[in-house]
């Protein structure tokens, strides 16, 4: 078991507050693109914003020198969110348009769903950074 001061648990330390704002910024744009799109569609541009900002804030903050060039690191990433992207849309769909309505909850389901499905991929899109996007990071 690794103790708290081993590199891998600051990574992941490092990887959840860099998550945590990004999904702010996923959710702060959803709100907002909500006024003019559809929810999927505002959910699924939200998800652009939140993944330009994880990329820069990884990149510099969690995954270190990488042994991927800058290209790769790019591709790999958006590789990773699209699935990403498929996992927050399906949850976030599922729970504002099906569960949500059937447990009576109506006030603020689309917020309470898509706050659900910003989660959902915290744990795979964390592997697949540190094993394809961010390969050899120190």
């Amino acid at each position: 078991m690794e103790s708290a001061s081993s590199p891998t648990s600051s990574r992941f330390v490092r990887f959840v507050l860099v998550s945590g704002f990004a999904a702010l910024v996923n959710f702060g744009a959803r709100v907002v693109l909500s006024t003019w799109f559809s929810y999927p569609v505002a959910v699924s541009w939200a998800y652009v914003a939140g993944i330009a900002t994880a990329f820069c804030l990884n990149r510099r903050l969690v995954f270190r020198e990488s042994s991927n060039s800058l290209r790769t690191q790019m591709a790999w990433f958006v590789v990773v969110n699209l699935a990403g992207l498929a996992q927050t849309l399906l949850v976030s769909l599922f729970l504002a348009r099906w569960l949500l309505p059937r447990l009576g909850v109506h006030a603020h389901a689309e917020e309470i769903a898509h706050a659900i499905g910003i989660g959902v991929p915290a744990i795979t899109s964390y592997y697949g950074h540190k094993w394809l996007s961010f390969r050899g990071a120190v």
